[in-house]
């Protein structure tokens, strides 16, 4: 058995050494391979048409952006301010969006491109630009930073891509802000009126109540000759109504037909109504109430979107290494092949 061990690693080497004596007669064979691939490699490296990558971050805004979303939202007012985690809600829905990402493939996408590439079907041109534009998640549950990047053949055009992109997902989102601020506003307003006009009702109702108890006192006192009020120390508490209004007639009729007439004469009862004119100062205010879009955010950008100066693709030291690589197998495998064939029996 060591005997015959020992015959098969000399049949071995004098295999391996046979393999390299006829890679090394064919050399130049081997060398045009490897030549041949790195030419091949160079020209698909330098000729393809190069793709830049603009990628730009955003975060939540901070407190004093959103500060003016909640300009009279108070628990008092029935109205819950919003947080920073609604308003970035808000925005991240719309950078994410379909509608946003259709809107900017027929409005920036397809009139890109020239006649001949928009002949391919929707589909197929829709499918592409997916990959040319993406928003990337956060890709750590504690990070709350997105990401839009942009892969195209222009490097000015990727750049001018994501900022707009950005941008129209910022006033997507700052817009739906604003209405649904408008609507809020619109319904506390309309709350308001309905509790003013109530207010008013009941003063109304209340002055004629009143009317009607001094017209009782006013016929109590006729019918006992009281004209003025007696002369005796009464507590004017009492006589201003006591407990249920029995002793009101005590006034003197004559004063009591003075407060009938002016009580009848009263052209508004809104100096007599309580709070009216906090629920007035409170309509005026919502009813009147409206954002300026220029004075709130619903994103910050974390840095600039920088123009892009080298193409990510294609790679071209990674392509020349591969096409060597390649041309030295590919030139190797024909000497093998070549003297495999040229010593097998016809």
């Amino acid at each position: 058995m060591h005997v015959d061990s020992k015959k098969d690693n000399s049949i071995d080497d004098f295999e391996f050494q046979r393999f390299v004596r006829a890679i090394v007669r064919q050399k130049f064979v081997v060398i045009g391979f490897t030549v041949l691939g790195a030419v091949l490699a160079a020209g698909y490296a330098f000729l393809a048409t190069p793709v830049y990558e603009a990628k730009a971050f955003v975060a939540p805004p901070s407190q004093n952006d959103i500060a003016n979303f909640n300009y009279g939202r108070m628990r008092e007012s029935e109205l819950t301010p919003y947080t920073v985690k609604d308003v970035y809600d808000i925005y991240t829905r719309r950078l994410q969006g379909e509608s946003l990402h259709r809107n900017f493939f027929y409005k920036v996408y397809l009139p890109s491109l020239s006649p001949a590439e928009r002949k391919s079907s929707q589909d197929a041109l829709y499918n592409k630009f997916s990959q040319v534009l993406r928003v990337v998640p956060p890709l750590k549950e504690t990070s709350d930073k997105y990401s839009v990047v942009v892969q195209t053949n222009n490097p000015e055009q990727a750049k001018d891509w994501v900022a707009a992109y950005i941008g129209q997902a910022g006033d997507l989102a700052k817009n739906e802000m604003i209405k649904n601020l408008a609507i809020e506003s619109q319904v506390r307003a309309r709350n308001l009126e309905q509790q003013i006009a109530s207010a008013r009702e009941n003063s109304r109702k209340a002055r004629e109540d009143s009317i009607v108890r001094l017209g009782e006192a006013l016929r109590i006192a006729e019918s006992i000759g009281l004209e003025k009020p007696p002369a005796i120390t009464v507590n004017q508490s009492v006589i201003a109504g006591g407990e249920s209004g029995q002793l009101t007639y005590m006034r003197g009729s004559k004063a009591l037909k003075a407060e009938i007439e002016n009580l009848q004469a009263r052209k508004s009862d809104d100096p007599f109504t309580d709070r009216l004119r906090e629920l007035q100062d409170k309509y005026n205010f919502f009813s009147e109430l409206k954002t300026d879009a220029a004075s709130v955010s619903v994103y910050r950008q974390d840095g600039d979107v920088e123009l892009p100066d080298n193409p990510i693709k294609p790679n071209r030291a990674l392509i020349l290494i591969l096409g060597v690589i390649s041309g030295l197998i590919l030139g190797v495998a024909f000497v093998l092949l070549r003297r495999f064939f040229a010593a097998t029996p016809e």
